[in-house]
């Protein structure tokens, strides 16, 4: 079965990049705000929900029109209990499912109203291609013909000016010059037409450098959010920016923390700022996945992420399982979250090109642990690695799978430590690649492969052929 060329891979940043929840202003003699994660629950139940989109999948009797799954949370964690499928033909979903079009293809989630209820931003599924809105609802979520203005766009959710609510940055250009690049701002809340009562719209350059996505979460310790923006021009990569938010929203000025193509946010060393987890694959982007990969910390500080406290690993890092190899695409997918309680928060590295055996593209996920400061931050020590070949783990791992495309670590069953979801989008079914995903749950001594439990179309009764299940996920 021939690998998978990523699609759209800062799609993973805006599923599984943390965003932080409101807190106080520090100063510069404050102690710093760890980040925190809002938590994705669309029907306010209390309990965490995932969105997981299928953007090949049949809807309303089209082929490769997408949908998006939506399975709702329960004490024991997401379950087949409580189902949507929503797509086109979705009442109050804009357009029509037309084939090709890949509904779902980039999610991002937050509470865009400020009702406590976490909405859904999707891009994918009509000629236009403009953003959709789905609410969220005590009946979980809905359409009500809510679509952005923004086309083929890249974008994030943060608290970008500490006011508790949701904002929106987008790579839109102030200018009809193509060569000029820009971003805007939409300061929530939104209202029901899309629309807020104040927005920031500004160049970023006056060149070709092509803003590629955006990373945000609270890097200077002060809870307010902050962006990275990734760019690059054609198959060349230029270096990413940090931008910081303040009270009075996100500065014009900006610094250079040097390459990077997608990435998320955590406090992987304790110490109360959060790090900015990238994944850099060099200067040439022209086939995103056939590079071994590596990943970059850049740990916070009161400026921003630092240039020069930093550590890349790779699978040649001491303590990670396996080998760097071209083509194992590691840290395709990041996704920071504390799965052992320790207040330092572990890096799920997504490597789904990754062969086992014979078998190419099977897919694994590693579990960077977090350590100290004073311990030197974080090494490949401690590392694991999960494949659908670890025991506990359901299912056989096949040639193709793609294990690990998408990863995401949260708290699915509220005990207080991150748990895993990852996805295998060329996981077989009665149809190929049909795709599924997996929940691991975290435990005082880490991910515990006890009581594993996985999810695929068939299970959940949509429509399974082609479907890609996992592509894109948000949780």
């Amino acid at each position: 079965m021939p690998r998978r060329t990523l699609i759209t891979a800062i799609a993973v940043t805006a599923l599984a990049a943390p965003l932080t929840l409101f807190a106080a202003s520090g100063t510069a003699s404050a102690a710093p705000v760890p980040p925190r994660t809002p938590m994705t629950d669309f029907n306010r139940d209390g309990y965490p929900d995932l969105a997981v989109s299928a953007p090949f999948g049949t809807a309303d009797g089209v082929e490769r029109a997408g949908y998006i799954s939506v399975v709702y949370g329960t004490s024991a964690g997401p379950g087949t209990g409580r189902h949507q499928v929503i797509d086109r033909s979705t009442p109050g979903v804009p357009g029509e499912a037309e084939g090709s079009w890949a509904f779902g293809y980039r999610t991002e989630a937050g509470d865009l109203d400020g009702d406590s209820y976490t909405d859904l931003l999707v891009i994918g599924g009509g000629d236009d291609n403009k953003t959709t809105v789905l609410w969220g609802s005590k009946d979980g979520l809905t359409g009500q013909n809510t679509a952005l203005p923004y086309r083929h766009s890249e974008y994030a959710l943060g608290d970008f000016n500490g006011d508790g609510k949701r904002d929106l940055v987008v790579n839109h250009t102030p200018s009809d010059d193509p060569d000029v690049d820009g971003m805007t701002i939409q300061y929530g809340p939104f209202t029901r037409d899309g629309k807020t009562r104040t927005q920031d719209t500004f160049r970023t350059s006056d060149g070709p450098t092509g803003i590629r996505g955006f990373i945000a979460g609270d890097m200077t310790g002060d809870g307010v959010d902050d962006i990275v923006s990734t760019a690059g021009f054609e198959e060349m990569q230029h270096s990413a920016r940090f931008w910081k938010g303040s009270k009075t929203g996100v500065s014009h000025t900006s610094k250079s923390l040097g390459t990077a193509y997608s990435g998320t946010v955590g406090d992987v060393d304790g110490d109360g700022y959060g790090d900015l987890i990238t994944r850099d694959i060099g200067g040439v982007t022209e086939e995103i996945d056939s590079a071994p990969g590596s990943i970059t910390i850049q740990y916070g500080t009161s400026t921003g992420p630092s240039n020069t406290r930093k550590k890349v690993i790779t699978q040649d890092t001491a303590g990670v399982p396996g080998t760097r190899e071209s083509g194992d695409a590691f840290g395709a997918s990041l996704s920071a979250g504390d799965v052992n309680g320790d207040g330092k928060a572990e890096v799920a590295v997504g490597a789904p090109g990754e062969g086992l055996d014979t078998a190419a593209g099977t897919g694994t996920v590693t579990l960077l642990k977090g350590a100290s400061k004073a311990a030197g931050g974080m090494t490949g020590k401690g590392a694991v690695a999960y494949s659908q070949t670890t025991a506990g783990v359901p299912g056989v791992s096949e040639a193709g799978d793609d294990f690990g495309r998408q990863v995401s670590l949260t708290d699915l069953n509220k005990d207080g430590k991150a748990d895993l979801t990852a996805t295998a989008p060329g996981e077989d079914g009665t149809y190929a690649d049909s795709g599924a995903l997996w929940n691991l749950f975290g435990s005082a001594t880490g991910l515990t492969t006890t009581g594993a439990t996985t999810l695929s179309p068939v299970k959940l009764g949509a429509p399974e052929k082609d479907a890609k299940f996992g592509h894109t996920l948000v949780g």
